[in-house]
C-alpha cells in the first residue's frame, strides 16, 4: 500500500467528466434536466420578505449614490428577474451594489448620470467575457482580508456618507471628505432628520430581539420594511416638512449616452466596476451555499430525530423531494420483496421505506452566475439602472424565509416592478433619513468583527488594515492596489524568514536551517556558514521543504570550500527527510502536519538524481546526534538509505549517493530506516516517561479491541500514549463467545488478552473499535455460500457470522451514524458488528462479574478512515438497555484532552497508517 496518500483528488480530465445530458451531478453546476420553472408556495412567501426589504434598500442605495430614485427600482427589477432566472445561484438574490455605493457616486459626480450607465453596460459585457473564459473560481483565489478589507473600507465610506444625510446635511465626494466636514455638520444640527434617523437605527436594531410569543409573531416583518414604515409614520405626524422621497416620472427618466471622457480613465471604471460588482456577487454565492447546506443539514437532523427505528415491511420507495436548489434528492432502493430476512448485496446501501437520506444540496455555478450577473449589469445599464450584484442580506434573508429555488427570486422581481408603477404615491412619503440610516446601518454592518478576529488568527490583519486604509483614503482600485501590494510583500517577508543557528556539539559543529531556503534567505545564510571555523566538521540540519537554486549554490561552495580544508560536512533534516528542489517538489509525499510519514520522504522513486538529491546525500555520513544532547548517542541514517551513520543509527546503505541511494527503502530497509528514526527523534523524549513505566508495571485504563488493519493507529486517534491502552488487535475486531472457545487452543487468545485485562490490569473499560472499509465484513458480505471454509481466515471469520445475521434479522433495528444511514451494506456490517461484538463480551465470565459491580464499562467505537471521524455508540446501546445502535459523531470539542495533543500519539508507534498489519492478542 502506497504511503503516499493524496490530500486532494486530482483533476479529472475533460473528456472523462459526465456530460450534462447524462443526468450525473457535477460539482458547482445547477442540477441536470428540471428546466420547467416551478413555484411553491414557499417561494411565495419568501419573495414577498425579500421585496419587503428590497424596496427600502433599493432607495436608500440610490439615495446614497445620488442617483435618480427610479434606477434603484430598476435595477432591483433587473437583478431578480434576469440575475434569478440565468444565475448559477438559485437562492441569491440580486439587485443595486452596495459595495458600488462609493464608487457610482464618485462616478455621478465626475462623469454625469447617462454615462455611468455606459460603463454599467462596459462592465457588464466584461463580466459575461470572464465568465464565458470560467474566470469566476479564479477571482476568489484573492487573499480573503483583502476583500474583506475592501468591503469594509466601502461600508465604512457609506457609513460617512449616509450620517451627514441623517444629520440633515448632504454627503461630501469622498470618505476623508465626509469625515473632515462632520464637525461643520454637528454644528448645524437640526432635530428632526436625526431623530427619524435614530428610530429607524433603535428599531432595526431592537426588532428582532423582540421577547415572547407576540414578539416572533411580529418578527416575522422584516426590521428593514418595519423600520422605515414606523419611521414614515411618526415623520407624516411630528414632521411634515422633512425631505421625502421624490421619485420623477417614467417619462423623465434618462438613459445612457455614449461614455465622454479620458479613455484610461474610463477604462478604469469600468474595470473598477466589474471587480466590485463581481468579488460581491461570487463571495454571496459562496455565502449562500453556506448557509442551504446549513439549512438542509438542520432539515435532515430534524427528520431523523421524527424517524421510527424500528424496521417496516418493505414498500415501494417513495418519490424524492426537491432540494432546496432545484434538483432532486435520489431515491434510495427498496428493500427486499421477499418476507423472509436476508442480508443486502455487498456495495448496496441498506434500504428501510421508512427512512430517506439527507438532501442533496447543490453547489453553485459560479462561471454561470458570473455571466448571469454580466446580463443583468448591461440590461441594467441600458434601461438607466445602476449597477447590480448578488447582496448578501437580501440572500440571506431569502434562505431563511424557506426559499426552495429561483422563483421566489424571480418573483421578487416581479414585485418590485408592480411597485415601481402602482405605488409611487406611497413611496414618496418615506423620509430621505429613514432610508439614510437604513443604508448607514448596513455599511456598519459590512465591517464584520467575526471577519476582524479570523485576519488576525492568520496572521493578516496588516493586509487587512492596508486595504481598509486604502480604500476609505484613495478610493476602492487604488485601495485594493494597496491591499495586494502589502499582501505580497508579507509573503516575501515570510518567505525571507529563514532562522539559521549554530550550535557546538563537542569537536563539530550542529547547522540547523529552518524554513523555505529561497534566493532571499541567501545573505543571511552565507554569513552564518561564514562564520564557522575553517576546516572545522559540520552537519546541516534542513528544517523545510523547498530549496531554490540561488540558495544550493551558496551552500554547495560553501560545503566545498570546508571539504577542501580536510572537513567533514554532513546533510540531514529534521527527521531524516530531504528538502526538493521545484522538479521534483511534486513527487515528495512529505507532509508537516502528517509526522508519521517522515520516514518515507525518500525522494522521487523513479525520477532523476536532482541538485538538491547530491547536496544531500554528499557528505562522509549523514548521523547526527540529537539536539537534546550527546548522551542519546543516536545518529541517524539518512532515510533515503543513502549513506552511513554514526553512534547507533544505522541506514541500509552505506557509501555516497548511488543509484540504490535514490530508490525507496523497502522491507527490512523501511523497517530499519524507521528505527533509525525513532531512535534520533523520539528516543530522547520518551525515555524518561517509558523508564518509569518499566520500573512501575503496566497500569492500562482501557482495554482496545480493533481491527488489525494497517490504516489503523490506535494511539493517533485516542490521543494517547506508553501505558495508556492494552490494545488487542485481529481481523475484523472480532470477540469470539466462550462457547465457541476450543481447549485444543483454538481462538483462546482474545479471551486470555480480556480476562489478562479486566481481572489482572484491573482496566476501567472495554473499548471495540470498527472501521470504514474493513475487509473482514466485506469478506463476509461477498462470501459465496459454496465455498468451503477450511483455511484459517475463514475458521476465524465464523466469528463473525453473528453479526451478519443480525444485520439481517428484523429483531434489531439498524445501526445509524450520525443521523443518517449508512452509505452502504459494508458500512452497516462493520456498525453492526461493533454492537455485535459488545455482546459477545457481555457473555465473557470475566465482563459479567465486572459490570454487576458496577467497576467496568463498555464502549462501541466507529473510525472512518477516510474522514479521520471517530463516532461513538450511544451509552443506552453501549449498556444493552436501549435498542436503537446510533453512532454518535466526535467533535473536536467532546472532551478534554489528558494528554495535551497527539505528540505522546506518535511516541507510542513511530509507524503510521498503512505500515504494519499488526495482530496483537
Amino acid at each position: 500500500m502506497s504511503a503516499c496518500v493524496p490530500t486532494r483528488h486530482e483533476r479529472t480530465p475533460r473528456s472523462s467528466r459526465p456530460p450534462r445530458a447524462s443526468g450525473v451531478k457535477r460539482p458547482h453546476s445547477p442540477p441536470p434536466g428540471g428546466r420547467r420553472f416551478r413555484i411553491a408556495g414557499a417561494d411565495v412567501s419568501a419573495s414577498i420578505t425579500v421585496f419587503l426589504i428590497a424596496i427600502p434598500m433599493s432607495l436608500g442605495l440610490a439615495v446614497a449614490m445620488d442617483a435618480p430614485l427610479a434606477a434603484g427600482l430598476v435595477s432591483a427589477a433587473i437583478g431578480g428577474i434576469v440575475a434569478g432566472l440565468l444565475g448559477g445561484t438559485p437562492l441569491q438574490v440580486s439587485g443595486p451594489s452596495a459595495g458600488l455605493t462609493v464608487v457610482t457616486a464618485e462616478l455621478i459626480q465626475i462623469y454625469g448620470w447617462r454615462t455611468t450607465c455606459a460603463i454599467t453596460i462596459g462592465a457588464g459585457l466584461l463580466q459575461i467575457l470572464l465568465g464565458s473564459l470560467r474566470a469566476a473560481r479564479s477571482a476568489l483565489a484573492v487573499s480573503p482580508a483583502i476583500v474583506h478589507g475592501t468591503l469594509a473600507g466601502i461600508g465604512v465610506a457609506i457609513a460617512l456618507a449616509q450620517l451627514h444625510i441623517v444629520l440633515g446635511g448632504s454627503p461630501q465626494s469622498s470618505a476623508m471628505d465626509n469625515a473632515l466636514a462632520l464637525p461643520d455638520q454637528l454644528a448645524r444640527f437640526s432635530p428632526a432628520a436625526p431623530l427619524i434617523g435614530a428610530l429607524t437605527i433603535a428599531v432595526l436594531v431592537l426588532w428582532p430581539r423582540l421577547p415572547g410569543r407576540a414578539g416572533r409573531a411580529v418578527r416575522r416583518i422584516p426590521a428593514a420594511l418595519a423600520s422605515v414604515a414606523l419611521a414614515t409614520a411618526v415623520a407624516t405626524l411630528a414632521t411634515p416638512g422633512i425631505a421625502r422621497v421624490d421619485l420623477p416620472s417614467w417619462r423623465s427618466h434618462a438613459l445612457p449616452e455614449l461614455p465622454q471622457g479620458p479613455v484610461l480613465a474610463l477604462a478604469t471604471a469600468v474595470f473598477t466596476v466589474m471587480l466590485v460588482a463581481s468579488l460581491e456577487s461570487l463571495l454571496a454565492a459562496v455565502a449562500v451555499d453556506k448557509l442551504t447546506a446549513d439549512r438542509a443539514a438542520t432539515r435532515t437532523d430534524h427528520t431523523a430525530d421524527r424517524t421510527p427505528s424500528a424496521p417496516s415491511a418493505p414498500s415501494a420507495p417513495p418519490s424524492p423531494p426537491s432540494d432546496p436548489a432545484g434538483g432532486q434528492t435520489p431515491a434510495r432502493p427498496a428493500g427486499p420483496s421477499s418476507s423472509e430476512p436476508s442480508a443486502p448485496s455487498a456495495g448496496q446501501p441498506p434500504a428501510r421505506s421508512t427512512e430517506q437520506l439527507p438532501v442533496v444540496v447543490q453547489r453553485s455555478d459560479l462561471d454561470r452566475e458570473l455571466r448571469a450577473q454580466g446580463i443583468a449589469n448591461t440590461l441594467a445599464g441600458l434601461l438607466g439602472g445602476l449597477a447590480v450584484s448578488g447582496g448578501a442580506v437580501r440572500s440571506s434573508a431569502n434562505v431563511r424565509a424557506g426559499a426552495t429555488g429561483r422563483a421566489s427570486t424571480v418573483l421578487h422581481g416581479v414585485w418590485v416592478l408592480l411597485a415601481a408603477v402602482l405605488l409611487v404615491t406611497v413611496l414618496e412619503w418615506i423620509p430621505l433619513a429613514a432610508l439614510a440610516a437604513l443604508v448607514m446601518v448596513v455599511g456598519i454592518q459590512m465591517v464584520s468583527f467575526a471577519h476582524i478576529r479570523n485576519v488576525h488568527r492568520h496572521r493578516e490583519f496588516l493586509v487587512y488594515g492596508a486595504t481598509i486604509t486604502g480604500v476609505i483614503a484613495f478610493g476602492v482600485l487604488k485601495g485594493v492596489t494597496i491591499g495586494i501590494t502589502v499582501a505580497v510583500a508579507v509573503a516575501l517577508h515570510r518567505l525571507a524568514r529563514t532562522g539559521v543557528t549554530v550550535s557546538e556539539q563537542g569537536e563539530r559543529y550542529l547547522v540547523t536551517i529552518r524554513g523555505q531556503l529561497t534566493f532571499l534567505a541567501v545573505p543571511r545564510l552565507s554569513r552564518t556558514l561564514g562564520q564557522l571555523p575553517p576546516g572545522v566538521d559540520a552537519i546541516v540540519e534542513l528544517d523545510g521543504f523547498f530549496m531554490d537554486h540561488a540558495a544550493y549554490e551558496s551552500i554547495q561552495d560553501w560545503r566545498t570550500t570546508q571539504l577542501a580544508q580536510g572537513a567533514r560536512i554532513s546533510f540531514t533534516g529534521r527527521s531524516g527527510g530531504r528538502i526538493a528542489e521545484p522538479a521534483s517538489a511534486a513527487h515528495s509525499c512529505c507532509r508537516p502536519w502528517t509526522p508519521w510519514r517522515n520516514h518515507h520522504c525518500h525522494g522521487n522513486p523513479t525520477g532523476p538524481t536532482t541538485a538538491a538529491d547530491t547536496l544531500h546525500n554528499t557528505g562522509s555520513g549523514t548521523g547526527s546526534p540529537s539536539r537534546t544532547g550527546p548522551h542519546t548517542g543516536s545518529g541517524s541514517g539518512a532515510h533515503d538509505g543513502t549513506a552511513g551513520t554514526e553512534g547507533t543509527g544505522a541506514g541500509p546503505d552505506k557509501g555516497v549517493g548511488g543509484a540504490a541511494g535514490m530508490s525507496r527503502p523497502t522491507g527490512a530497509h523501511r523497517l530499519l530506516s524507521g528505527l533509525s528514526s525513532f531512535q534520533r527523534n523520539t528516543a530522547p523524549l520518551v525515555r524518561e516517561e517509558l523508564a518509569r513505566l518499566a520500573a512501575e508495571g503496566q497500569r492500562p485504563s482501557q482495554l482496545f479491541i480493533t481491527c488489525a488493519d494497517s490504516r489503523l493507529v490506535t494511539s493517533m486517534i485516542t490521543s494517547s500514549g506508553p501505558g495508556d491502552l492494552f490494545t488487542v488487535r485481529n481481523v475484523g475486531n472480532l470477540v469470539p463467545t466462550p462457547d465457541t472457545e476450543s481447549p485444543a487452543g483454538g481462538d483462546d487468545s482474545v479471551a486470555a488478552a480480556i480476562e489478562y485485562a479486566v481481572d489482572v490490569l484491573r482496566v476501567e473499560s472495554i473499548t471495540v473499535c470498527g472501521h470504514s472499509g474493513c475487509g473482514a465484513m466485506q469478506a463476509l458480505l461477498n462470501a459465496d455460500p459454496g465455498t468451503p471454509r477450511t483455511t484459517p481466515l475463514w475458521r476465524w471469520l465464523r466469528h463473525g457470522l453473528p453479526s451478519l445475521e443480525r444485520m439481517a434479522s428484523r429483531h434489531h433495528s439498524w445501526a445509524r451514524i450520525s443521523g443518517r444511514l449508512p452509505t452502504d451494506a459494508v458500512e452497516q456490517l462493520c456498525l453492526t458488528n461493533v454492537v455485535q461484538q459488545l455482546e459477545h463480551l457481555r457473555a465473557h465470565e470475566a465482563v459479567a462479574r465486572r459490570l454487576a459491580e458496577g467497576t467496568l464499562q463498555l464502549h462501541g467505537m466507529y473510525f472512518h478512515v477516510g474522514e479521520a471521524q471517530a463516532y461513538l455508540l450511544t451509552e443506552e446501546s453501549s449498556s444493552g438497555t436501549e435498542p436503537d445502535e446510533v453512532f454518535d459523531r466526535v467533535g473536536p470539542g467532546a472532551g478534554p484532552d489528558a494528554r495535551n495533543g497527539t505528540d505522546h500519539a506518535l511516541f507510542t508507534d513511530p509507524s503510521g497508517p498503512g505500515e504494519l498489519e499488526r495482530t496483537r492478542a
